[in-house]
């Protein structure tokens, strides 16, 4: 099932939830001083229970606004809570190590749920948001449940060997082919190539026994033609309360239909 290194698989890097940075809309949000000072800039909209949306690779919290699942969630009564993570739209973009390394990303969510004053809180990651997503699943007593989106079992591998071309080939690497799509679009939209590098470098990687751990409500959502990021049924069978959901589409377009808002729904709701 698992083309991990094929041109088309790079895609997943760079059409979800992208916004060029000159026609981002004006701001609707506020900002909020992370652990390390980095400035992260945070949107919520409703009053209800919250719920945090975490972008994939190279995308920003916009990117939620064209899914069916955004306004579903604030219909339904929900606090919606949008996240530039560090590094894209609105946030600050470090370019040291530091800047992502230990969590960071995570820390960062962790953070904004305390100024936030949240005292529970679910989570809808997609792509590498999930990846996020399990890191909070580990560190963070106060969340609830959480959805994890386009995403297998390939992250618990910490040398993956899409996250390490994409980390070379953003450092200019240029041998590495299969990643030449991904570079090709970043550099078209004028994005923050060393953050983003940065970004793949220290990417988090949940270990099997961290996940065997976990025993919060997980819902795994996947495409039905979605090959990306491993298997799904593995990841399943890693997440002892985990459950696992098939929408229509592929990697890029399943978060967009309203199988997927219903799926979601349907999970935080019970």
């Amino acid at each position: 099932m698992k083309k991990n290194l094929s041109a088309a698989a790079t895609i997943f890097f760079l059409l979800l939830f992208s916004v060029q940075l000159h026609a981002q809309p004006a701001v609707e949000g506020d900002y909020f001083t992370s652990f390390d000072g980095a400035k992260i800039y945070y949107e919520v909209k409703g009053a209800g229970y919250p719920v945090v949306l975490i972008h994939g690779f190279s995308g920003t919290g916009q990117g939620w606004k064209n899914c069916a699942v955004y306004n579903d969630l604030l219909n339904a009564g929900y606090k919606v809570i949008l996240i530039d993570q560090r590094g894209n739209g609105r946030s600050d973009k470090p370019h040291t190590d530091a800047g992502y390394e230990n969590d960071a990303e995570a820390k960062d969510i962790m953070g904004l749920a305390t100024s936030l004053k949240l005292s529970n809180y679910d989570v809808v990651g997609y792509s590498r948001g999930s990846i996020i997503t399990s890191r909070l699943l580990v560190l963070d007593k106060r969340l609830h449940k959480a959805v994890m989106g386009g995403m297998g079992d390939a992250f618990t591998n910490p040398d993956w060997p899409r996250r390490v071309h994409a980390y070379k080939a953003l450092m200019g690497d240029t041998s590495l082919h299969d990643v030449d799509d991904m570079v090709k679009y970043i550099r078209a939209q004028h994005f923050d190539e060393l953050a983003l590098a940065y970004q793949q470098k220290w990417q988090p990687s949940t270990s099997k026994k961290e996940l065997a751990a976990v025993h919060k409500p997980v819902l795994i959502i996947r495409g039905t033609a979605d090959l990306e990021n491993g298997s799904e049924t593995g990841l399943n069978k890693l997440i002892p309360r985990s459950g696992l959901s098939y929408v229509p589409g592929n990697h890029n377009t399943a978060i967009r239909n309203p199988e997927f808002s219903e799926a979601v729904t349907s999970f935080l709701k019970d």
